[in-house]
């Protein structure tokens, strides 16, 4: 799996997910760096089948609208530490990576991860 996080979330969460083994890129990573928009973002998820994880509602939109970004990982936790994220992820990675592989869309909140797609 491959993932690409967007700039509302922490640079620490790439280093992660690399960590464990994930092809993982941040939007700071892109030549436009934060910049990069998100139809820019949908292109670059297509074009490398790249998970978009974000806490951003608008990819939900388009992916409902026009199937975009390649896969989507939808953050809703709130207001939470970076180091709490990190933990989350720690915790719940596994069984993403195992959902990914049937689903497109997916929402992992504080308590539950959420299978929309």
């Amino acid at each position: 799996m491959k993932f690409l996080v967007d700039a509302q979330l922490p640079t620490r969460l790439v280093k992660l997910l690399q960590l464990a083994g994930y092809d993982t890129i941040h939007t700071r990573d892109l030549p436009l760096q934060n910049a990069t928009t998100d139809v820019e973002i949908n292109t670059i998820s297509i074009q490398q089948e790249r998970i978009v994880v974000t806490k951003d509602s608008d990819f939900v939109d388009s992916f409902l609208i026009s199937r975009q970004p390649y896969k989507l990982l939808l953050v809703t936790t709130g207001n939470i530490t970076n180091t709490e994220l990190l933990e989350l992820f720690t915790l719940n990675l596994s069984q993403l990576s195992n959902l990914f592989e049937q689903h497109s869309l997916i929402e992992i909140n504080r308590d539950n991860i959420i299978v929309h797609q």
